[in-house]
């Protein structure tokens, strides 16, 4: 899809030639006014502004100063027949990502309107997944509205630009994976290379370093040809390194030097190959405990541990488990393409009391077998996997959380058994948010880590559920 280009300037031949040099690569839209300007950019998703400074009695500061209001704004470029030092930083006060003198140069337009494109993906990109991993948003492991979990996302957009060595710790399915993807998907090297994950638990000491460094043809039995390593095929991006603590002590020692030096050596050459890769690493183990048995090298486990994410079990963040299950019967019902489904007040019972040992992977997978085994609308305890229906198997009561709990105003089924909705978990957070926030709805934004207009789309949802906070007629 092209980028949206408006052109706003009052001369007709500089708006069609600029039009025609650029429709190639752009949606082009051209106003030669500011109140034409203001409609266009109300009725369409600008991505780019291009507008001259004097545009009759106007001023083009004031169409940005407009622009850039809007969510997502614009990126804003001036251009003038009037330049100067001045004038260029008034309009970069303004929020101009660049400032052009007339008469104006093709070849440059084009290059900074590719440069401007270029930040914009970038900008659109992690604003996406930003939103993914807000509590509000999407469906998955990285769901949640616990303490825990809001601690977890604000670090992971903390960490994410940055080029430092992650160690994600946690237990089996806690989402470590996850996590190291949005450590990529929001970084700048996702523009510049690939995500690519290795689990070292799966490779034998006597492949590992072929795996992770390549190998030359002849190099050993059954080297028939030249094989790139995954630090190879990372270059530009980002290495994960799952169950780092499974990787033998030789092994090791070579992913410590590669860490000090930044190149490697394939197996069979002597060649040095520079490489650029985030590390980001993840283990179920306790690596002081090992590196103090003398089971992974202290030097190694300093490299890694830079910036270290602690993923919490899910049964310490037990306010979650309703919010989870229920995004996940919604998903795996149009996996498995089945009618929408809920979860009975005696299953979420059951989930509750559970302890989850698999953490998240074992909630979603005895989800996926209730909306595999469930022929009606409403999930009971029939359904359930066997050690979840079996009394036994219900485990020590995990506390409720402030959206663990059956709350007044749930719906009812048919059968007299009470269930929670994902949007009615949604509805009552944000309540929650702005009463806490006394009726500031720009305050509650961002106590749920969500942008002002998608509070705005919440509300305006449900005007009768959150008639309090609407202005009064």
């Amino acid at each position: 899809m092209k980028p949206v280009l408006l052109i706003v300037d009052d001369e007709r031949a500089t708006r069609n030639v600029l039009s025609q040099a650029l429709e190639d690569g752009y949606e082009v839209y051209t106003a030669g006014n500011g109140k034409a300007a203001r409609a266009i950019l109300e009725s369409e998703p600008v991505d780019i502004l291009l507008t001259d400074l004097r545009l009759g009695g106007e001023s083009g500061m004031d169409i940005i100063d407009d622009a850039l209001r809007l969510h997502p704004a614009p990126t804003c470029i001036m251009m003038t027949a009037y330049g100067s030092k001045d004038t260029a930083a008034e309009a970069k006060k303004h929020g101009a990502y660049y400032f052009l003198t007339k008469p104006l140069n093709l070849d440059e337009v084009e290059l900074l309107l590719k440069q401007a494109a270029h930040t914009r993906n970038l900008e659109t990109r992690n604003r996406e997944l930003t939103e993914k991993l807000q509590p509000m948003g999407g469906l998955g492991a990285m769901l949640g509205e616990s303490a825990p979990m809001r601690a977890i996302f604000e670090r992971i957009r903390q960490v994410a630009p940055a080029n430092a060595t992650v160690l994600i710790e946690g237990e089996t399915g806690t989402g470590k994976e996850l996590v190291a993807r949005a450590l990529h998907e929001l970084s700048p090297r996702a523009e510049k290379g690939k995500f690519v994950a290795v689990n070292c638990a799966a490779l034998s000491p006597q492949l590992m370093e072929s795996e992770l460094f390549g190998h030359e043809k002849g190099s050993f039995t059954g080297a028939i040809q030249r094989r790139i390593g995954r630090f190879e095929e990372a270059d530009g991006g980002t290495l994960f390194l799952d169950e780092i603590g499974e990787m033998d002590m030789p092994s090791q020692v070579k992913l410590l030097r590669v860490l000090a030096e930044r190149s490697i050596e394939r197996v069979g050459s002597n060649e040095s190959i520079a490489v650029d890769v985030r590390i980001i690493a993840a283990t179920n183990k306790d690596l002081e405990t090992m590196v103090r048995e003398g089971r992974f090298r202290q030097d190694l486990y300093q490299r890694l541990n830079v910036v270290d994410i602690a993923l919490p079990p899910l049964r310490e963040r037990a306010g979650d488990i309703v919010l989870m299950a229920n995004a996940f019967v919604q998903q795996l019902c149009v996996e498995n393409h089945k009618t929408s489904m809920r979860l009975s007040r005696a299953v979420l019972e059951k989930l509750r009391r559970y302890t989850w040992p698999g953490n998240v992977r074992q909630l979603r997978t005895a989800m996926e077998h209730a909306v595999v085994m469930c022929d009606s609308s409403v999930i009971s305890i029939r359904d359930l996997p066997e050690y979840l229906a079996d009394e036994s198997g219900a485990g020590k009561r995990a506390p409720l959380g402030a959206t663990g709990g059956v709350e007044e105003g749930s719906r009812e089924t048919g059968e007299g058994d009470e269930v929670l909705l994902l949007e009615e978990v949604v509805k009552r957070a944000v309540l929650r948010a702005l009463q806490r926030a006394g009726g500031n709805q720009s305050a509650a934004a961002r106590m749920l880590g969500i942008h002002r207009r998608t509070l705005h789309r919440h509300i305006a949802s449900s005007p009768q559920y959150f008639s309090e906070f609407l202005p009064k007629s």
